[in-house]
């Protein structure tokens, strides 16, 4: 049985987890917290649950989404050269619908890639079988398809790297300012209840603010995700020549912890109903942060990478030509399909939602012409 079919209830198992790590701690960080809520390899929920049931994201919309990110990874392979070797390496891959119709794509539009490319998964939680998009769902002719549980260790991928709505659902550490004070909020165990402990924060907290040179206000609370940098650098030690494209919502840091902003980006998903509370159903829903672009930038130009720009998701598809999707006269008996079509291309570009999504090129050893999916921006821009 799915653990999202036992409604609201929490997962026992996991609530008396953290009560007993917090019991021997006196309270824990709370990436340690989402570690254990989010990726715990039996009961978390990225394991136990189906987040389609919660959120929609832009693979699930329609295959049109998969469609554009296909003839962006054609138009990586033109910019190298066309070489006769080409990976796409496709991170936390979830269900692999958007590696199936990433394949399908390129099988009927694209078929000397296709023919080519090698394309892997990344699977963390080492599963397998049809639910996961394993070979067997998959057409013939569209291609290999392979399975890993982490990046290579070193410069393997000729190709590109693809993150879609991964970095935001890394574990990630919570901060507020009172009284001047930068503090960290650990999670702490009490009456039954879990709630947040302010603490001084750990080093390397005191060090990614430092590096920053910016901090949340006065009486706000903010997000620190250190583990976005570190999954780009390895990301970039897995690239020996290409691209790394990331789609996530975030903001640049001075976005991100501007006085303005109080409570934070902290989000909770569960039932297609947003909310701010990490505590309530335990191992039951997603917990997500908005991601920092300008610390990723710099974490990619630190691991010898180079910012080719980015753009809004609207802007992204656009350039990709999302709206020739929609622009002819369907036969009558092709209505319903089309208007499918439209109705997604919609969603997809939505300025206050999907399209908003932040898109970030960065490359290494590759041409200085920018990738099409930047073609309608004015400039390369920054975060």
């Amino acid at each position: 049985m799915n653990l999202q079919d036992l409604g609201g209830v929490d997962n026992a198992e996991l609530r008396e987890l953290l009560r007993q790590r917090i019991a021997d701690q006196g309270s824990i960080p709370f990436s340690e917290f989402l570690e254990l809520v989010l990726y715990h390899p039996t009961h978390g929920y990225y394991v136990a649950c189906d987040p389609s049931l919660d959120y929609q994201s832009s693979p699930n919309v329609h295959p049109l989404f998969g469609a554009c990110i296909a003839r962006q990874i054609a138009d990586f392979w033109r910019l190298l050269g066309q070489p006769e070797t080409f990976t796409v390496f496709e991170a936390a891959a979830g269900s692999g619908r958007l590696a199936r119709d990433i394949l399908s794509f390129l099988a009927a539009e694209e078929t000397e890639l296709s023919e080519l490319l090698r394309y892997v998964i990344q699977d963390p939680f080492s599963r397998s079988g049809p639910e996961f998009g394993s070979e067997s769902k998959l057409a013939p002719g569209q291609g290999k398809l392979e399975v890993a549980t982490e990046l290579p260790t070193s410069e393997e991928i000729d190709g590109c790297i693809i993150s879609n709505e991964l970095l935001d659902a890394l574990p990630f550490e919570r901060v507020c300012r009172l009284d001047g004070r930068l503090l960290e909020l650990r999670t702490s165990y009490e009456d039954g209840h879990f709630l947040d402990l302010a603490q001084p924060p750990s080093p390397e907290i005191l060090a990614h603010f430092q590096a920053l040179g910016i901090e949340p206000g006065e009486g706000c609370r903010a997000e620190v995700s250190l583990e976005a940098p570190r999954w780009l650098t390895r990301a970039s030690a897995a690239l020996r020549r290409g691209y790394i494209l990331t789609l996530d919502y975030g903001y640049s840091a001075s976005e991100l912890y501007a006085p303005w902003r109080r409570q934070g980006t902290l989000l909770t998903f569960y039932r297609q109903a947003s909310g701010e509370d990490p505590y309530a159903h335990i191992g039951r829903q997603d917990i997500t942060a908005s991601v920092d672009f300008s610390t990723l930038t710099s974490a990619g130009e630190a691991a010898g990478l180079r910012t080719i720009g980015g753009t809004s998701q609207a802007e992204f598809l656009a350039a990709l030509g999302i709206g020739d999707a929609v622009s002819q006269q369907p036969a009558a008996a092709e209505l319903e399909a089309f208007y499918a079509l439209r109705r997604a291309a919609i969603e997809l570009t939505d300025p206050g939602n999907l399209g908003r999504i932040r898109t970030l090129f960065q490359g290494k050893n590759v041409p200085d012409k920018l990738p099409l999916g930047l073609s309608l921006t004015p400039s390369s821009g920054s975060f």
